[in-house]
């Protein structure tokens, strides 16, 4: 029988330590095709983050580094500069990157480091037990917003997305899903455009991933996909929200 797959090259043999029905694993993947296909494996650093994914640096072959909760667009930052023709993505949930890490995000956007941030949006904190994350949907559920997140208190959740493409120093800003194949192959595209941009020196680059979190949901994998449709895409709707060589054009 012919072989039609198999793991990429990128990834580690260790098993993932996701639960089940987590889209963390898809992320993972896709990065490591993409640098497969790329020929950029043996000058990749990777950027850890602190939550679900603070044992990337187990998972991908390449360099990479931990950073603590929120910097990891500051230590990419210094990763790069000290080796401007490496390639430097940092890999974060939406709370270490739009919570604790909004300062560093935003700043090392608006300088347009020449990294690429991999943003995993679950509108929840995972690792610490499901609280409201900045993402958080209104109405939401979660264990520190029980009866819904509610804006008047709580604020409206941050479109990271719409807000760092309005930043001189953003070359690219886009949004994918990892519900569906179909949107699978347009985050893989988008990942794969983020680390060309990065190696044109063009600017910071940031994919953001909506993503499922079936456990502090409380839903099953298959609810979960569906819950992403019906709720997290009409509020983070996917697309392009910059893409510098488009403006230039």
């Amino acid at each position: 029988m012919p072989k039609i797959t198999s793991k990429p090259h990128a990834l580690t043999d260790k098993p993932f330590h996701y639960c089940p029905g987590c889209t963390h694993g898809i992320a993972h993947r896709l990065v490591a095709e993409v640098l497969d296909e790329l020929g950029m494996e043996d000058r990749t650093v990777g950027i850890a983050s602190v939550g679900c994914s603070v044992f990337t640096y187990d998972y991908f072959s390449c360099d990479m580094v931990q950073a603590p909760h929120g910097r990891a667009p500051a230590v990419g930052t210094g990763v790069k500069r000290a080796r401007p023709d490496n390639i430097v993505f940092t890999y974060q949930g939406d709370g270490d990157l739009a919570a604790i890490g909004t300062a560093e995000t935003v700043h090392a956007a608006a300088r347009g480091e020449n990294i690429t941030s991999i943003f995993i949006n679950n509108t929840i904190y995972g690792m610490t037990g499901g609280q409201m994350a900045p993402t958080t949907l209104p109405g939401q559920i979660t264990q520190t917003t029980p009866y819904g997140r509610d804006v008047s208190e709580a604020g409206y959740p941050l479109r990271v997305c719409e807000m760092l493409s309005t930043l001189d120093g953003v070359a690219l800003a886009q949004r994918a899903a990892l519900d569906s194949v179909k949107h699978v192959n347009e985050a893989k595209k988008a990942i794969r455009k983020a680390f060309e941009y990065q190696d044109e020196k063009l600017g910071y680059t940031i994919v953001e991933l909506l993503s499922t979190c079936p456990t502090n949901w409380g839903l099953s994998t298959e609810d979960s996909l569906q819950w992403l449709r019906d709720k997290m895409i009409p509020y983070y709707p996917l697309g392009v929200y910059k893409d510098i060589k488009e403006v230039r054009r």
